[in-house]
């Protein structure tokens, strides 16, 4: 980074800072802890020699933040998937259930958006379909900042909700529906050549707030790529070309994930857990009556905080998906 001829290449040099800081993420906190580790041993020993009963509880306090501090180090190390450090495209879609779905659907992005807002990444809408009557029937948000895909990855699968209707006359419980979908963004756009034939692109009004062109021009863009079937939507752009790009990025993403996933043979099991957008393939539930229960069905991880866990408390979720708890498992079996 010293050298001259290093900054004379702008991109690449901007690529090597954000690995630079990636390695410093990783290893000073280690460090860190390493010394702090060093410095409790004196504490002990004073501790001892004193017989100093407030020495004895400032030593198991900082045990105690040790403990928490090395969690999350651990955590760190178990995001080590190619894409795991980069940035995240994820996708609602509204399933089974209406107007009902659309409106879970609405609930889930304002979930994420919090979520995200919380771990410091800058959340920003990509594309919203709205509902006929309420919500939305899909919406992408992008997510920039370390490591969002290796923690929002693990929240892809179909969410069901169970709640007395607020649009049902006679106060009926309903069940809802929705998938979450999600991609890495790269940094490096992938060596991956796409047939303009294979192609079918189709421009609209982008529709809702984003200045005087939004409503009047065409800049919206819908991709769809025929021998996958794969589509992806973009709006967020106030010129046409601009979302076509960003499109046709998501959509090269979308498609180096399949194939990766076909590699690792994992195909199955990825696209398993979130399956038919309906009864049975749901990986959490979100009771609201007549009882409260959010509940993980591939971890058992649950909680009856309902409110703090739509407004973004997802990381207890999160941590159990990666630390590779199973659901009817106990502690001692992990």
């Amino acid at each position: 980074m010293n050298l001259p001829e290093f900054w004379e290449d702008k991109a690449r040099a901007q690529a090597k800072m954000g690995e630079v800081a990636a390695l410093k993420n990783k290893v000073l906190p280690v460090r860190e802890l390493t010394s702090r580790i060093a410095d409790i041993g004196v504490l002990v020993e004073m501790a001892v020699e004193e017989g100093d009963d407030n020495a004895a509880t400032e030593v198991l306090g900082e045990v105690e933040s040790i403990g928490v501090a090395l969690d999350k180090v651990e955590l760190q190390t178990l995001l080590s998937g190619p894409h795991d450090r980069e940035g995240a495209f994820l996708t609602v879609h509204a399933g089974a259930g209406g107007t009902e779905a659309c409106d879970w659907a609405d609930m889930l992005v304002r979930m994420y958006q919090r979520w995200g807002q919380q771990q410091g990444y800058k959340v920003e809408m990509v594309d919203v379909q709205e509902g006929e009557e309420v919500g939305v029937r899909g919406a992408t948000l992008r997510f920039e900042g370390e490591n969002a895909y290796g923690y929002l990855n693990c929240e892809r699968g179909v969410h069901r909700l169970v709640r007395i209707s607020p649009f049902d006359s006679q106060a009926r419980r309903h069940t809802s529906f929705a998938s979450v979908d999600v991609t890495p963004e790269l940094e490096e756009e992938p060596e991956l050549e796409i047939d303009e034939k294979d192609l079918e692109i189709t421009t609209m009004r982008s529709g809702g707030k984003g200045g005087q062109n939004v409503n009047k021009v065409e800049t919206g863009v819908l991709m769809r790529h025929l021998p996958s079937g794969i589509m992806v939507r973009c709006t967020i752009e106030r010129s046409q070309h601009k979302n076509r790009d960003l499109a046709l990025k998501i959509l090269k993403a979308k498609l180096l994930q399949v194939e990766e996933d076909k590699k690792r043979s994992e195909m199955e099991r990825v696209y398993g857990e979130k399956g038919e957008i309906g009864f049975g393939s749901q990986i959490r539930s979100y009771v609201f009556q007549p009882y409260q229960m959010v509940k993980d069905h591939r971890t058992g991880c649950e909680t009856s905080n309902i409110d703090h866990v739509m407004d973004g408390e997802l990381n207890a979720f999160i941590e159990a998906k990666l630390r590779g708890h199973v659901a009817g498992e106990s502690r001692d079996d992990l």
